[in-house]
């Protein structure tokens, strides 16, 4: 039986859910519980306006999300730290280049800044160079593990061949077209980065002596060997140190640090027992019998710029040790001059720039989840570290004099190259950290779609 059914009024409407629904089936708007009752009509009342369209029409409540761009997390924090610490050192070193060179320069009859550009240079291509290493992936730096190690290994060998030369009774210098390095700097850089390909892949196997041994052991011993054959002690304990905090850092077996440790501290000792110079500054230094215008006499003026400069120094440029009183003024004792010029309160800024740099280093390293990128982090962290420490302590008077650089600090464009290299390789690990934390994040593919609200589920079942 057919027939036509009487309209019904809105009050008469029944609800399912949050929409309306007709006799005749058809669904209305999504309507808000109340809304009408509020508003003083009937429910399902509207009120038109001038286009056309309900004014008053209810509609479901959304929530609305405006992006201001991407959050940073506290690794980005970290590492836009870094970069400033970094850059303030670097910084903070040329200045102080221009400062305590000017006066030997001149001397030499060069322009007092020749140093100061050179560095600027040396600085110029560093800082762009360790932007670049901070963005290639980890597979690229664990690809480049055995070239780096090749190269590093090559560079100095070349020490022992004519083209090597002379400073200061250490041969750890070559000239490659006019172009002077260390090669001892880029095989820091290199042992590190192999390390932590070697360590990352056999990380299960470390507890058998064998593969814990091979090939760490025979690749170190030729790689720091040629390094003794220089005669340059104090670089030779910098990479020692070095490779032990790499391996400490990416889980190697406790009762073979200890062992490399000892066999290390034990070569240091006839390395340096054969050496007549060492024995006498050594031995000068823990007995106090010291001739002062032979082997005090770096130590000795280096504690008299520092007493000079009192509590906030004598002024920038202004430094009297600089004038020919104090050798090495703008390399091993550049922190004498720091000291001198800006007083306690440079020094200790100087030094709290180093403790900012360790400092946010070792939160990369904790936060790691990587063996690989955890080697790197802890390889160049030691580095820094060990190598600031040592400079400073020099100057103090608490160690005897090694021939040790302030990293970003003292003059050498190699050494400032593969420093800021090294960070931007940690840099490199830091951005592997945040994307892969960023990538656990997210939810996986499909994940999105299966979480529905309880309304649309109610829905869809009727």
């Amino acid at each position: 039986m057919t027939g036509t059914v009487p309209p019904r009024s809105p009050a008469s409407t029944t609800r399912t859910g949050t929409r309306a629904t007709t006799p005749t089936g058809r669904t209305t708007q999504p309507i808000t519980e109340g809304t009408d009752a509020r508003r003083g009509g009937a429910p399902g009342a509207s009120r038109p306006n001038g286009s056309g369209q309900s004014a008053d029409r209810p509609t479901g409540l959304r929530a609305v999300t405006v992006s201001l761009g991407r959050r940073f997390s506290e690794g980005d924090r970290d590492v836009s730290l870094l970069i400033a610490v970094t850059l303030a050192l670097v910084v903070y070193g040329l200045v102080m280049v221009l400062s305590s060179s000017s006066v030997e320069e001149f001397a030499a009859g060069n322009s007092i800044s020749d140093k100061f550009v050179r560095q600027g240079l040396f600085a110029l291509v560093g800082v762009p160079l360790m932007l670049i290493a901070s963005r290639l992936p980890e597979r690229f730096w664990s690809a480049m593990a055995w070239p780096l190690l090749v190269v590093g290994v090559a560079l100095q060998a070349l020490v022992l061949t004519p083209l090597g030369y002379e400073v200061n009774g250490n041969r750890a210098w070559i000239d490659l077209a006019g172009f002077s390095m260390q090669p001892a700097e880029v095989l820091k850089i290199a042992l590190i980065v192999w390390l932590a390909s070697v360590i990352s892949r056999k990380e299960k196997l470390l507890n058998d002596w064998r593969h814990a041994f091979i090939p760490v052991v025979p690749v170190l011993v030729i790689a720091i060997g040629i390094a003794l054959l220089t005669k340059d002690l104090g670089t030779v304990m910098v990479i020692a140190v070095c490779v032990l905090g790499a391996l400490f850092c990416g889980g190697f077996p406790l009762t073979y640090l200890a062992l490399g440790g000892i066999a290390a501290a034990g070569m240091s000792i006839v390395f340096a027992a054969t050496s007549p110079n060492r024995v006498a500054r050594i031995s000068a230094f823990y007995t106090g019998d010291c001739d002062y215008e032979d082997l005090c006499w770096q130590s000795t003026h280096g504690l008299y710029a520092l007493s000079a400069g009192g509590f906030f120094g004598v002024g920038l440029g202004n430094s009297r040790a600089k004038w020919s009183w104090l050798p090495e003024a703008d390399n091993d004792f550049i922190f004498a001059i720091v000291g001198e010029e800006f007083g306690l309160v440079g020094a200790l800024v100087m030094i709290a720039l180093f403790v900012a740099l360790a400092v946010l280093m070792v939160r990369l390293l904790v936060r790691s989840t990587s063996t690989f990128r955890r080697t790197i982090i802890g390889g160049v962290l030691v580095w820094l570290l060990f190598q600031g420490f040592v400079n400073i302590a020099v100057v103090l008077g608490l160690l005897p004099v090694l021939g040790v650089p302030l990293p970003l600090v003292s003059s050498g464009g190699s050494a400032l190259l593969t420093t800021l290299g090294a960070i931007g390789i940690v840099l490199a690990m830091a951005h592997a950290d945040t994307n892969e934390t960023a990538a656990r994040s997210r939810p996986r593919s499909g994940e999105g779609a299966r979480r529905t609200s309880p309304t649309a589920s109610r829905a869809r079942e009727r």
